[in-house]
């Protein structure tokens, strides 16, 4: 959609109501010098972008960097990078978006794999040849249930069919590895334990010692390493996590907001109530009400 925002740095944000997710399939898509459709400017995102590309030529700039548009590839974008595809031609594949409310599901089926979009650095993935056919099915799949009808399943589905894509973006990223390993590979795979163990503990330990304690290693080292990685520390991931299932849960549930501040880990309802505010500039009646395409409206706007 159209990028918003104010000052120099627009923001691209999905669309407000139902299920933060969309898919745009890409058949000789052109972007930038030469193509007819003006200049692009950066833009900084406000959710995270897989982009499919199967054949095409060019390059984009993520947070300034230079990346080259490649066959057979996934980038990823995560939310709060600047991006901007600054040239491109013949481009066969598919760009899904998504907020942060599609990476979380059942508690109990484990942390999905969310930890690929949280680097500061974006990632290029290469799709074995043998796995095309199949990945474009997903896509294709998940194309088709954004733009059916929604109903009790449709939200579970999207899900589900995310889910599966970043699984597999999961395990070609962890063979590639096998075989080139990154210089922040150690800091990378205690930010993958640190979200296993923060997915199962968010909403009963906000202490950050918890954390330090069940990965074996000093507080201050687990800090440093997050912040190598997610440019935040262990403090503000917590926060984070718990903020965002606060958001999940009063867009995709009826639940009091004293419920949702329970299940998000906060005691207080009050001092809940304060926090999300400060954090997303609106009380939380207010952001179910905007988020589900209400009347309400962020102050200001």
């Amino acid at each position: 959609m159209p990028a918003t925002g104010s000052g120099e740095l627009a923001v691209d944000r999905l669309p407000a109501a139902g299920a933060p997710l969309e898919v745009v399939l890409m058949e000789d898509a052109r972007f930038g010098a030469g193509t007819g459709d003006g200049p692009r400017r950066p833009h900084r995102h406000d959710y995270h972008e897989l982009i499919w590309t199967r054949s095409g030529t060019g390059h984009h700039l993520i947070d300034g960097e230079v990346i080259t548009v490649e066959p057979d590839t996934i980038t990823l974008i995560g939310r709060g990078q600047v991006h901007v595809f600054a040239r491109a031609a013949a481009i066969h594949g598919a760009v899904v978006r998504f907020g942060d409310e599609l990476l979380f599901g059942d508690r109990a089926a484990g942390a999905k794999p969310g930890w690929l979009l949280g680097g500061r650095a974006s990632r290029t993935i290469q799709v074995p040849p043998s796995d095309v056919a199949r990945l474009e099915s997903v896509i294709a799949s998940l194309a088709t249930e954004t733009r059916r009808p929604a109903d009790g399943s449709s939200l579970e589905l999207q899900r589900h069919f995310l889910s599966v894509l970043l699984l597999w973006m999961e395990r070609w990223y962890d063979a590639a590895r096998t075989r080139r390993r990154d210089a922040d590979d150690a800091d990378v795979q205690l930010y993958r334990r640190f979200v296993d163990v923060l997915e199962r503990d968010f909403a009963r330990h906000a202490a950050t010692g918890h954390y330090a304690d069940e990965l074996r290693v000093p507080a201050a080292a687990l800090s440093r390493a997050l912040t190598s990685v997610r440019g935040r520390g262990t403090k503000e991931l917590i926060t984070d996590r718990r903020m965002l299932e606060a958001a999940r849960l009063l867009r995709f549930t009826d639940l009091s907001v004293g419920e949702v501040a329970f299940r998000a880990g906060f005691a207080d309802q009050l001092y809940f109530s304060r926090a999300f505010k400060r954090r997303t500039g609106e009380a939380p009646v207010a952001y179910r009400k905007r988020a589900r395409g209400g009347a309400a409206a962020r102050p200001g706007a």
